[in-house]
Formats: structure tokens, C-alpha cells, sequence
């Protein structure tokens, strides 16, 4: 049994392969026990973002095999799909897993949000009775890592966000933002950085859709905008110049026939497009529409490395400190196997101790001289401790166990000299 990780994500696979494979808290639930119960498989941890969906297991070779076979049957997957989900053992995925938390296997490098979407995933499967002590412990220790590197080094300088990637982009198209109407779609944190930045920026007007009224209106209070439901989203669209969604819905919001009739109301006055959501909000033929610039989440990688360079002296301190923090818990977790060897050779030798000490007690009471019973009783712990070595030694001897004997110098740390 051991930490394994299977997934894919943003570097393995496109958008139209991710968007397969997302799993909302709801469903992520019902995978959890589902995948808890297959053999092999006795806790899970499931990440479920726009850029990732990854199943943090503890299982076995064989367990984490059937837990691919399991996904793949789930979600249908086809043939370009299973080939994009990758597998991390032991090691590996413990880098991996400490390199998601701290944002350097982001698409944003050091991009803050996952490590709080992390950290929802271990209370959504630590709720649902699928994350236990082994990935508690684990959790545990990556989310500390993150800490650490957040602290001593600048990868969190000058933060990069999808959000600001999103904006920059729109900025490339629409120099005069105060003369300009942004739509937004959903009233999640993505979606609350937009508007933040936005709002920096000047926006002319500003209007969010959310299916929850009163969120939507929270953040358009916050940042002087127009709060909408869903329902009156097709009736405002012809009034907006920028269009950013990031929701969780699973089907489009917005189809190509509402975005086309809002082209011939706007008589054809552009729209730059930037859906953010995986699975898409904005059906994927808006792209074939005049007048509408459409992006996703993975167009933006430009906009991205172009605001990031300064970080990756940073990232390369952060691998540093991961690195030395991998080797630390592997070394911590196989430790963890020779405790109950070690506590039960310390209780042995205070066995031992005790025996030699009533004895002690005994001779003094009798009047022994103090120095003889000292003497007495340091020689009798000695042999008693190394009765049973030595006689496993001539054992060992006796059989030609050299590498027996090697070991107990070793453990003694006995040299040629000591031997002689």
C-alpha cells in the first residue's frame, strides 16, 4: 500500500479532453465511495478544477489499475482521452502533489487558488470518509510545504492570475475599457478577480449573471455593478463588449444562435469572448461567428508566460526547498515501519534494567558495599543485554551469515580495530 496519483491535466491533455472529466462536490462524493471500495483502494482524495482533475490515492499497483479501469467505464472515455491520464508512485507523487499545492504545476506558475482548492478537495474527502490517516498526514505536511515556500521565496510576488491573464487579453483588443461593457457569467472567485480587475481598470459598466441571485448581487455591490439571474442573460447580451464566464455548469450557457441574434442586434459590433469554465460555458461554434473573438482557458498560455518570467528564478528555489521536503516525509513514512521495532527493543533493555535493579536493591539492603553493587550491577545489564546478539552471533558464524555479522557492526558501529 502506497500514495499513488492518477489524472491528467493541463499538460497532459486539451481542453476538449478535460472538460470529459470534471466532477462537481456532488458527484465528486458519489466517485469517492465508489472509488474507496474497489480493491486495493482504502482512502482517495479527488482535485477537480479547470485545469485538473487528479485522484490522490492510497492503494496498491493493482488497486490504482483498477481505479483507472473504474474512470475510464465511468466517464466513457475514449481512446485520446485514456491516453492522456498519467500515473505517480511513492516518491514521484509526492513531488507532484507538493509541486500542485504550491502552484508550480499550474498554468499560471505560482498562481495562489489551487492551494485553497486543495485544500476543499481533503475537506470534501475527509467529510465523506474517503481521505483517512495515511492522507490526513499527508495533507497535512504538503499544505505546511506550501506555507514554507510561500515564505521564503518570491514566487508569490507579483501574482499572475488566470483572471489577469483573461484581462490582459481583453486589454490587447479594447484599449479604452471605460467605454466598454463587460458581461460576466457565474460569481465564483475567478470571477470575482475579473470583476477586481476590471474595476482597477475602469470598466464602463459592468454586469453579473449568476444562477445565485445573491452572490451575484454581493460581488456587483462590491465592484458597482448590475447583478442579473440566468434567466435575463440572453436578453443582455447584445449589450456587451466583453463576455467572461467561468461557472460550473455542465452544458453551454450561451449558444451560438443567442450569440449570433446578439451580433445582429449590436449590428455587428465586436465581442471579445474569454470562457474560463471547463466544461465550456460558451458553445464552442461561437468561434466560427464574425465579429466574436472567442478564447478559452488554454489560449491564454501566452498571455501567461508573458507575465511570468520574473517567477521562474523563483520556481527554481521552490523546487529546492520541494526536493529536501520529499526526501523529509519518505524518510518520516519509513521510519514509521521500524517503530514498533524500536519501541520493543527499548522495552526489552528496561525489562532487563529493572531485573538487574531489584537485584541491586537486594544487596544493598543486605549492606553490600555500595561500589561492589554498582560494579554488580553495570556488569549484569551488560550481559544480559548482549546475550541474545552474541549468541546469534556464533549462530550466524556458524552458518557463514556475513552479512548478518555486518549488520550488527554496523549497528554497534564496530570497527576493524574493535574487532581485533
Amino acid at each position: 500500500m502506497s500514495l499513488h496519483i492518477l489524472g491528467l491535466n493541463h499538460n497532459t491533455a486539451p481542453i476538449d479532453i478535460r472538460e470529459q472529466v470534471v466532477f462537481d462536490n456532488d458527484e465528486a462524493k458519489r466517485v469517492l465511495t465508489e472509488v474507496t471500495k474497489l480493491q486495493g483502494t482504502t482512502e482517495a482524495v479527488l482535485l477537480s478544477t479547470c485545469n485538473r482533475t487528479e485522484f490522490y490515492l492510497e492503494t496498491t499497483d493493482h488497486g490504482v489499475e483498477s481505479v483507472r479501469s473504474w474512470l475510464i467505464n465511468d466517464q466513457k472515455l475514449k481512446e485520446e482521452a485514456m491516453a492522456s491520464l498519467f500515473m505517480r508512485k511513492n516518491e514521484a507523487a509526492i513531488h507532484h502533489l507538493f509541486q500542485v499545492a504550491c502552484g508550480l504545476d499550474s498554468m499560471v506558475l505560482g498562481e495562489p487558488q489551487v492551494l485553497g482548492q486543495l485544500k476543499d478537495a481533503f475537506r470534501h474527502a475527509e467529510s465523506c470518509g474517503a481521505a483517512g490517516k495515511q492522507l490526513k498526514q499527508l495533507f497535512s505536511y504538503t499544505f505546511s510545504v506550501a506555507k514554507n515556500v510561500r515564505t521564503n521565496t518570491e514566487i508569490g510576488a507579483n501574482p499572475v492570475s488566470v483572471a489577469s491573464a483573461a484581462v490582459s487579453l481583453i486589454g490587447q483588443f479594447l484599449s479604452k475599457l471605460p467605454q466598454n461593457t463587460a458581461l460576466l457569467i457565474g460569481a465564483g472567485l475567478t470571477i470575482e478577480l475579473v470583476a477586481k480587475q476590471l474595476k482597477r481598470k475602469q470598466i464602463g459598466r459592468l454586469f453579473i449573471a449568476n444562477r445565485d441571485l445573491a452572490r451575484a448581487k454581493t460581488l456587483a455591490t462590491r465592484f458597482g455593478g448590475f447583478a442579473l439571474p440566468l434567466s435575463e442573460l440572453e436578453g443582455t447580451l447584445p449589450e456587451a463588449d466583453i463576455l467572461i464566464s467561468s461557472t460550473a455548469s455542465t452544458t453551454p450557457l450561451v449558444t451560438d444562435e443567442e450569440m449570433k441574434q446578439a451580433i445582429k442586434l449590436r449590428h455587428h459590433k465586436p465581442v471579445v469572448a474569454v470562457d474560463l469554465a471547463v466544461p465550456r460555458d460558451l458553445d464552442r461554434d461561437i468561434a466560427k461567428l464574425q465579429d466574436v473573438y472567442l478564447y478559452t482557458i488554454d489560449d491564454l498560455d501566452k498571455v501567461i508566460v508573458e507575465g511570468q518570467s520574473n517567477r521562474k528564478a523563483a520556481a527554481i528555489d521552490a523546487q529546492r526547498i520541494l526536493e529536501v521536503e520529499t526526501k523529509r516525509y519518505l524518510t518520516m513514512e519509513r521510519s514509521k515501519d521500524t517503530a514498533p521495532l524500536i519501541t520493543a527493543l527499548r522495552n526489552h533493555g528496561d525489562k532487563l534494567r529493572q531485573e538487574v535493579l531489584i537485584q541491586a536493591q537486594r544487596r544493598l539492603a543486605k549492606g553490600d558495599n555500595v561500589d561492589e553493587v554498582i560494579k554488580y550491577a553495570t556488569s549484569a545489564l551488560l550481559k544480559k543485554l548482549l546475550h541474545d546478539p552474541s549468541v546469534r552471533l556464533r549462530e550466524a558464524g556458524a552458518n557463514s551469515d556475513a552479512e548478518f555479522a555486518k549488520v550488527v557492526a554496523e549497528l554497534f558501529k564496530l570497527n576493524r580495530n574493535d574487532q581485533s
